[in-house]
């Protein structure tokens, strides 16, 4: 049996490289964990131990030495932070809600205001904590061929036709399927009744198969009242059901985890 190679040791050397590719050169952790020979997850935790200790490229003089830039990146681990004072976790959730705002963003904004407060791992650890204090879950267990969860995506995409050069907006419909995952997508110039159905029936013909019920978000047009054991459907969308003799069960307003997986996929 072939003997396992042994992973290169991470320098401090390797730890300027990183930096210098990172902050210079603007490479990702793959291109750079490929250029230094160094595991992913080794490029991305020094990256982030840089980020706890406020380092970037280039390197003031005070970490000229090996000595200075090692304890400026491990002299936090496995203690807790001098200031404990905690953000206002519920503002810190709502932020995130914003577009283009991240739980690093929130931290980096949280250490300005406090620099001997938590570090970042401390600090998405004590989110999470909230999080689930907040917003208790519980997992959805889907048998196979239970369900398919429908949504459109938030995002549309550009099309443009090669003959007269004109621009549109593509509406992305996505289907899920509840216990393995596969998704289904596929692009459309609306909303509107024609739409959803198509996107339907499509999904359920790439699946080659209709599942017991059909989770879908609250759409107009194919969701008159939205109630959770008793829906009005739009005729068409029931006439839709009653052909593949199957169930429609939109979903709650303002309940994104009743479709999970069609939430995740449409991001």
């Amino acid at each position: 049996m072939p003997r396992r190679k042994q992973a290169k040791r991470t320098t401090v050397k390797d730890l300027r490289s990183i930096l210098r590719l990172t902050y210079e050169q603007d490479l990702s952790v793959r291109e750079i964990s490929e250029r230094l020979q160094i595991s992913k997850s080794s490029v991305a935790t020094y990256l982030l131990r840089a980020r706890e200790a406020g380092l970037s490229w280039p390197l003031p003089p005070i970490y000229a030495s090996e000595a200075a830039l090692q304890r400026a990146l491990f002299r936090r681990v496995g203690r807790p932070p001098q200031d404990l004072s905690e953000p206002e976790w519920p503002r810190v959730a709502q932020e995130l809600k914003r577009k283009g705002v991240t739980l690093t963003l929130l931290w980096q904004e949280y250490r300005t205001a406090h620099p001997d407060g938590y570090g970042y791992t401390w600090f998405c650890e004590k989110f999470d904590a909230y999080r689930r204090r907040a917003n208790p879950t519980f997992r959805h267990r889907h048998a196979a061929g239970a369900v398919m969860q429908t949504d459109y995506a938030g995002p549309t995409v550009e099309v443009i036709d090669p003959q007269t050069g004109e621009s549109r907006q593509a509406q992305i419909f996505v289907a899920v399927l509840g216990a393995s995952s596969l998704t289904f997508a596929m692009g459309s110039f609306g909303q509107r009744l024609p739409d959803w159905i198509e996107g339907q029936t499509r999904a359920l013909s790439y699946f080659g198969g209709v599942p017991k019920a059909i989770v879908c978000d609250n759409l107009k047009a194919g969701v008159v009242k939205a109630l959770w054991f008793e829906p009005t459907l739009n005729q068409t969308f029931a006439a839709m059901a009653e052909h593949y003799d199957t169930t429609i069960l939109p979903t709650r307003s303002r309940k994104p985890r009743d479709k999970g997986k069609v939430e995740g996929a449409r991001c």
